[in-house]
């Protein structure tokens, strides 16, 4: 008898099956908006790859058809006709299999070994067991049969193009069962003092504990919680390749990355429950700071981009964080910080200004993480008021830091430069009731329909009044029934699919949510608040959002979506227990 599931339920279709600590996961998502007719073991070591299929068969040995079951801790495929297959993660390399009534077969899902790309299969009898030798990942896929009977093998030590892999008979009067395991070059024969049902159980009460701890406020009043946090424990990877850290990727889909902006919403979500979990979030793009203080584009497995930066959200994230722990940072862990932030910043104050300019500039739209905002319409290397503000906002904190650390001289020096730079951009990039862009190259200024224009909220107390206040009915103007279009939905521009051209992003919502409250405006706060987190319980956690409809977009198991929603979901509880 297996385990009762432990957490919500959900489709592999939109969030894969996966478990905290694993490198890869079972999903029929192969590759970037591709989805293939099978549950597939996708790795993302060396990029995200699809390694091997899992076909579930009839007593026939014919393909069955059969209903997918996903929760946190057991995936099962049930046939028409009665039987089952389950899977559930033993480790993060390891997961166990069983059927009972059903067959399955395990095949390489690359047709053509070359001697640079596919998969190799052979009978490895030192183990005893099946192995898979991916090129692409450079890790071996080693099946052992655990009990049951293999009716058949195809492509032992075959070359070129050949269907490689084993098949699993239905019993009709017993079940099968095998351990699949990604490892390296070898490890001692698979063995387990665990029956599947015991696995079942951890796997459920592992998620149960995690869920329990990030958000122990959860109630009816938000239902999206566990989901939310089941994206987030699922994505997270033990450290591995240049990711030195136990790490949250975006996503178990195509998005496999860590993006220099993108982590700091899962560090602020899981700062009340995992401190130690949301640090390391927080500094694992500053593992690999340059020379010049920049932080990298992204960071996975097997690769670190320098093409671009992110913007500079991380002065304003780490005074949230430290005050989200529930132990605050030592003065090591605070001198540590404060040298990194402090390198950041000088990059944007010598790097990305021009000789005598007062204010940064961006370089492309993707520096911004904003990609093709049309605020980047008529030309890309371009002074935003959105920068500066981020910059402002990083410039106190670290004149906090510095107080804290009693480096008093310091702290003067950052005041100091946060004041010119605001009083700069008030003075070049208002005009009168907006703000606006200007070319580094031309000098040429202009407004756009972007929701970015009116970033600079997030300055919050930091704004004179009328200024906020202008920024607020500007911002009131790009709510849609959902939440926060990026692009007015009035400007011919707007796409309904067109990434930071008018869908709803969580970032934007936290970021634009947080500056209005610190300003003042609770009511247009709360009402953003509510839309937003109303759009992820009906539509799940998507990369972004149809504006007008709320369809989910693109990715759709985007952690940074289901740590905005914890974020605001656990803001709005507290608030309405006081």
């Amino acid at each position: 008898m297996t385990a009762a599931p432990s957490g919500p339920a959900f489709s592999v279709h939109d969030i894969p099956f996966s478990t905290h600590g694993s490198w890869f996961d079972i999903s029929p998502v192969v590759a970037e908006k591709t989805y293939a007719d099978d549950l597939h073991l996708v790795s993302h070591q060396n990029g995200m790859h699809a390694v091997l299929r899992l076909v579930p068969l009839d007593p026939a040995g014919g393909r069955a058809e059969s209903g997918l079951r996903a929760t946190p801790g057991l995936l099962t495929w049930t046939g028409e006709g009665g039987g089952r297959v389950d899977l559930a993660y033993e480790t993060p390399d390891t997961v166990r299999l069983r059927g009972s009534g059903l067959g399955m077969t395990v095949t390489a899902a690359a047709p053509v070994l070359t001697p640079f790309s596919g998969t190799y299969f052979f009978h490895d009898p030192a183990a005893g067991a099946h192995v898979f030798t991916s090129y692409e990942t450079g890790r071996r896929y080693r099946v052992t049969v655990l009990s049951g009977t293999v009716a058949d093998t195809a492509g032992d030590q075959a070359l070129g193009s050949a269907e490689r892999g084993l098949t699993l008979a239905a019993e009709a009067d017993g079940s099968w069962e095998i351990a699949v395991e990604e490892l390296d070059t070898a490890r001692p024969r698979f063995t387990s003092s665990a029956t599947f049902d015991e696995v079942v159980e951890a796997a459920g009460r592992s998620f149960t504990e995690f869920v329990d701890t990030v958000a122990p406020w959860r109630s009816s009043a938000t239902p999206a919680a566990e989901l939310a946090a089941y994206v987030l424990w699922s994505a997270t990877v033990r450290p591995a390749g240049l990711v030195g850290r136990p790490a949250v990727l975006m996503s178990k889909h195509w998005m496999d990355k860590v993006w220099s902006w993108d982590h700091c919403f899962n560090a602020l979500a899981l700062a009340t429950g995992c401190p130690d979990l949301a640090l390391d979030q927080f500094a694992l793009p500053f593992d690999h700071q340059d020379d010049t203080g920049a932080l990298p584009d992204s960071v996975t497995h097997s690769e670190v981009l320098h093409n671009f930066v992110k913007p500079p959200i991380h002065g304003w994230t780490f005074g949230h964080l430290r005050r989200r722990l529930p132990t605050p940072p030592d003065r090591a862990e605070l001198t540590d910080t404060y040298d990194k932030l402090a390198r950041w910043t000088d990059f944007w104050l010598t790097e990305r200004r021009t000789p005598g300019a007062e204010l940064a500039h961006y370089q492309h739209g993707n520096d911004s993480g904003w990609d093709n905002a049309t605020t980047f319409d008529p030309e890309r290397v371009v002074a935003t008021a959105d920068l500066s503000a981020f910059i402002v906002l990083q410039l106190h904190e670290l004149a906090d830091l510095a107080r804290e650390l009693d480096r008093p001289d310091e702290a003067g020096r950052w005041t100091r430069t946060a004041d010119e730079i605001q009083s700069a951009l008030l003075a070049q990039l208002w005009r009168g009731d907006r703000f606006v862009a200007r070319g580094v190259a031309t000098g040429d200024t202009w407004s756009s329909s972007s929701l970015l224009d009116l970033m600079p909220i997030v300055l919050g107390e930091h704004l004179p009044g009328e200024i906020g206040s202008a920024l607020a009915d500007h911002i009131k103007a790009h709510l849609t029934p959902y939440g926060l279009a990026t692009e007015l939905t009035t400007s011919p521009h707007y796409l309904a699919d067109g990434y930071w051209r008018g869908p709803i992003w969580a970032p934007a919502t936290v970021l634009v949510e947080d500056g209005l409250r610190r300003a003042g405006h609770h009511r247009l706060a709360d009402d953003i608040s509510a839309r937003f987190r109303a759009l992820c319980e009906a539509h799940g956690f998507a990369e972004n959002f149809d504006a007008l409809t709320g369809t989910g977009l693109r990715d759709r198991a985007y952690t940074w979506t289901a740590s905005s929603y914890l974020i605001l979901a656990e803001a709005h509880t507290h608030r309405s227990e006081t």
